[in-house]
């Protein structure tokens, strides 16, 4: 996932795709015209990286020149085209192959056809790398096609949002507000803090974890935390609405994240519908439940040598971790019942290489 001024992108056509692509449209043409010296005219801004390397793969004699036209503010197409650089008028009798990055309504190809259309050329085609054949209108053939994609606005190899990414080697796809909100469970030493880390970075999710808004809370002095620290000064637990308080001000101050990873909340079915009911204010959900599930024996083995390097103590004693499994055991059950009844609940093997184990949660993810 990549930021480009206020919006997030995510992986949509890797490197070694648009090469195949560009190799593919360069193939076609020179089928057709290797044996005469054709003038490929790109369209600036955004066809300049198509241009360079379609070049480098048409091996036959050819010119090149460029127009610059306009159509786009931001995301959207104003539906005015303009023209900022004409084409050479050296064309007449000539084959001219118009290289464009993409078409999708067609209307910087109108304007493209009205230009030459004034010019005695001998023959005009169109190449286009990326093609919205779901939005075309229709009205002209375009002959040569390197990718038909869906109707997403993307950035990358020569397109841009506001004039940023057209640096990027690979193309991404604009990321629609789709919220994805995520209870990670997990015993101690299964690695929930981890691969939350790795989750929240590749999605874009804020990472929500009840310790850590208890500490924040209590050592920042706030109304939530005197409240949460007077409970437990009185030996007493802390209600469950004080708790939920806190994970609403922490979503709230998230308001562009695109989903949260909630961990350590909730611990109970009462604390499940409590945050089932908050999240319909906001118009959210919970859309999985993902637990990480380890062998208990290579889970006491993990913590007793943390325990070694963090020195806490309830990491270094067998015991103790057995004691703490056991409390996870009959609190997480119940909740295993509340979300599998939704159709939300998944397990994943918790065992094997970080990388492999962020493979097996963002499998789950993607399907969602």
């Amino acid at each position: 996932m990549i930021k480009l001024h206020d919006k997030h992108f995510k992986p949509f056509l890797s490197e070694a795709q648009i090469k195949a692509a560009v190799k593919k449209v360069a193939d076609q043409v020179a089928a057709d015209y290797k044996d005469e010296t054709p003038i490929f005219v790109g369209v600036l801004n955004g066809s300049f990286m198509f241009v360079s390397d379609f070049l480098k793969e048409y091996q036959h004699p050819c010119e090149v020149s460029f127009v610059k036209l306009s159509s786009y503010q931001g995301l959207t197409s104003t539906g005015i085209v303009e023209t900022l650089l004409d084409v050479s008028e050296d064309i007449e009798g000539r084959s001219v192959i118009i290289l464009e990055d993409i078409i999708d309504t067609g209307r910087t190809l109108k304007k493209l056809i009205h230009l030459f259309s004034k010019a005695n050329v001998k023959e005009f085609k169109v190449a286009s790398l990326f093609y919205k054949s779901e939005i075309y209108n229709g009205e002209y053939t375009i002959d040569y096609v390197g990718i038909d994609i869906p109707d997403k606005f993307i950035v990358g190899y020569g397109l841009d949002y506001n004039e940023l990414g057209r640096n990027l080697k690979e193309v991404y796809q604009l990321n629609q507000k789709h919220m994805i909100n995520l209870v990670l469970f997990g015993k101690p030493g299964a690695g929930k803090g981890t691969q939350a880390d790795f989750l929240k970075d590749k999605y874009n999710l804020k990472h929500i974890s009840t310790g850590d808004l208890f500490r924040y809370n209590m050592k920042n002095d706030t109304e939530l935390g005197q409240l949460a620290k007077s409970y437990i000064d009185r030996g007493d637990l802390v209600p469950d609405e004080v708790t939920i308080k806190m994970l609403q001000d922490a979503v709230e101050k998230n308001p562009d994240a695109s989903g949260f990873i909630f961990d350590g909340f909730p611990r109970t079915t009462a604390q499940a519908k409590a945050l089932d009911a908050f999240l319909s204010t906001k118009e959210m959900k919970i859309d999985a439940t993902i637990a990480l599930e380890a062998n208990d024996e290579v889970l006491i083995q993990r913590l007793l040598e943390r325990g070694k390097v963090s020195g806490r103590s309830d990491d270094q004693d067998e015991s103790k971790i057995r004691n703490r499994f056991d409390e996870y055991n009959q609190k997480t059950a119940p909740l295993k019942d509340f979300y599998e009844a939704q159709n939300k609940f998944h397990s994943v093997n918790g065992i094997g290489a970080i990388d492999e184990i962020t493979h097996r949660l963002a499998k789950v993810i993607e399907e969602l």
